[in-house]
């Protein structure tokens, strides 16, 4: 039998999802965005829950979206639902506090969902980078209001525009994570964290919650949709189809003659 693409444990009123394509870095395809996107949904609705804990299996937090299912996109019939945007409608409402335990890399989506995140705590070996530039394509997830308001704009526009690797430290600096954890220990340190939220009337900490975000909900919706109408028109074009042929060819991207 095969792994399931996401674990799924509960230690008392804490649940804890864990991406599990270790051999593929956790990147996200659609089966792995439907399971987090109902098991987000699994757990707001779950009256034994108060705080959930995001992690990945392995060396690698999230990977980002899987490119050889990019490139080749599943069709599904119509009107049925899958992928980023169920998964970012789970992700954005998401009502309870939500805690990130970074364990190794986090690519494109495992960088832009941590805003969404209440506590983010990283291995020392963690990195993080938003390579959309370098892709051919445009940010993603609302980061275009939720990382200049978490991290500043000249930041965020060096790492949206350069698409370099932020280490756990200076993810640290910049307000991106909470703090760095000691080595293999990050999963532990978000447990502590959790054990601390855990306790509380989850009424209460739903509305809590509510309040923190109602401010930004419509915005960071709105940029959702601005950025999604122009990822649309840049994947597939001339610089995006030279970026993944260059990942699949294993060799740096040339956009010289584009």
């Amino acid at each position: 039998m095969s792994e399931p693409v996401l674990k799924i444990a509960d230690e008392g009123r804490v649940r804890i999802l864990t991406l599990n394509r270790p051999a593929q870095l956790n990147s996200m395809n659609d089966a792995l965005y439907d399971a987090c996107a109902v098991a987000l949904m699994d757990a707001a609705d779950d009256p034994g829950v108060a705080v959930v804990i995001i992690t990945g299996e392995g060396r690698a937090f999230c990977a980002g979206q899987d490119l050889a299912e990019m490139a080749d996109r599943p069709v599904y019939p119509k009107g049925e639902r899958h992928g980023f945007v169920p998964f970012m409608e789970a992700l954005e409402s998401f009502p309870k506090p939500l805690i990130a335990a970074v364990n190794g890399l986090g690519v494109g989506i495992g960088l832009t969902m941590l805003p969404y995140c209440d506590l983010v705590f990283m291995d020392p070996t963690g990195r993080l980078r938003a390579p959309f530039v370098t892709l051919g394509v445009t940010a993603e997830a609302g980061s275009t209001v939720l990382l200049p308001a978490l991290i500043g704009w000249a930041n965020t526009a060096e790492v949206l525009y350069t698409g370099r690797w932020v280490d756990a430290p200076t993810a640290v600096a910049y307000g991106l994570a909470r703090e760095v954890s000691e080595p293999g220990k990050v999963l532990d340190r978000a447990r502590e964290a959790a054990a601390l939220i855990a306790p509380n009337p989850i009424v209460s900490l739903v509305a809590t919650k509510q309040l923190l975000t109602a401010a930004r909900f419509d915005a960071v919706r709105a940029a959702r949709l601005r950025e999604s109408a122009v990822f649309d028109g840049l994947e597939g074009g001339p610089a995006n189809l030279e970026a993944l042929a260059a990942f699949r060819e294993k060799r740096p991207a040339d956009f010289s003659g584009l």
